[in-house]
């Protein structure tokens, strides 16, 4: 109901002014409650409006901007996404994400090994990561060594996205 919604009012809004150049994803909401008081229904309704409505909004003015070969895609989100570790780090808590790059799994098995070869040779290390890769930055987050870091992203990607 929801993508039949949104497509709906990108039809409307093509019909009246012809094209989209920006999509502006604006919605949000935010409960001011701590992490682990949130109720589950809570949560579904802020990933409806926060996640969500971007996938819808996205989904129905994609196919306008890749026809017209031009568009602009913009999402807000609110500085406290990047700062949830803070609710738990009084406790001892760590909290990071591992943002691995073109990794040699069998998800990417499925390439044919010429666009292998060009991942490779687009990342500056010159190859594909392995799964030991990834495995070693979530090993230094878990160990001892990683104590000291909270509300990290580690990004294992030979330098694809620099």
């Amino acid at each position: 109901a929801e993508r039949a919604q949104v497509d709906q009012v990108m039809e409307g809004f093509l019909q009246d002014f012809g094209h989209l150049d920006v999509l502006v994803c604006n919605a949000g909401l935010a409960r001011q409650e701590l992490f682990t008081d949130i109720s589950l229904d809570s949560w579904r309704q802020m990933l409806g409006v926060n996640l969500d409505g971007v996938f819808h909004c996205c989904q129905a003015a994609l196919p306008h901007m890749i026809f017209r070969k031009a568009g602009k895609i913009l999402t807000l989100s609110s500085m406290w996404g990047q700062v949830g570790a803070k609710e738990v780090g009084p406790s001892g808590i760590t909290v990071n994400c591992v943002a691995p790059g073109v990794i040699d799994t069998a998800m990417n098995g499925a390439l044919s090994p010429e666009t292998r070869a060009a991942l490779a040779e687009e990342t500056p290390l010159e190859r594909l990561g392995t799964p030991e890769d990834v495995a070693q930055a979530i090993w230094f987050l878990a160990s001892p060594a990683g104590d000291f870091f909270t509300g990290q992203v580690l990004a294992p990607n030979g330098g694809f996205i620099i």
